[in-house]
């Protein structure tokens, strides 16, 4: 089982040791790089499964003034990260079977959430399309490691 939590100082050490595979650094970037983009506006969340720290995503407030293509007040997931001993466990398909409900909660004023996934990463397409993420069908082309599919999810339970 695993939780969903804003980040909290108790846990950055254990933040400081997430690593991916070198082929995914081009879609994620280094620990270092994610944490540097957090800030008041740029949230940094964790995916802890028993205490133990597995993955880290970053909630950007200001998506829209990044993207021309994401109205205002929208929230953007960024970042998204599982560290390199845990991939493979299934922590990153829970981490978005979960992430409506959570953010919902955690940004109650926000009712959609947009990402961008690398056309060369059908896995986690894939997982994003299967948990509530719909492809607006459109490219992202600005992004460091080639096009990218838009997708939105609505998550206002009303």
């Amino acid at each position: 089982m695993i939780k969903l939590t804003p980040m909290l100082p108790k846990y950055l050490e254990q933040v400081m040791t997430l690593s991916i595979a070198d082929e995914q650094l081009a879609y994620v970037g280094t620990i270092e790089e994610v944490l540097v983009n957090a800030d008041d506006k740029v949230h940094p969340h964790l995916v802890l499964a028993d205490e133990q720290v597995v993955g880290i995503f970053l909630i950007d407030t200001i998506y829209s003034d990044r993207y021309d293509f994401a109205p205002s007040e929208c929230l953007g997931f960024r970042a998204f990260l599982i560290d390199i001993k845990y991939q493979g466990l299934g922590y990153g398909k829970a981490v978005i079977a979960q992430l409506k409900s959570y953010l919902n909660h955690q940004y109650q004023q926000n009712d959609m959430v947009y990402l961008t996934v690398n056309c060369k990463n059908p896995v986690a397409y894939q997982c994003y399309l299967n948990n509530g993420f719909a492809d607006l069908g459109e490219l992202f082309n600005g992004g460091a490691a080639g096009p990218q599919h838009i997708m939105l999810m609505k998550i206002d339970t009303e």
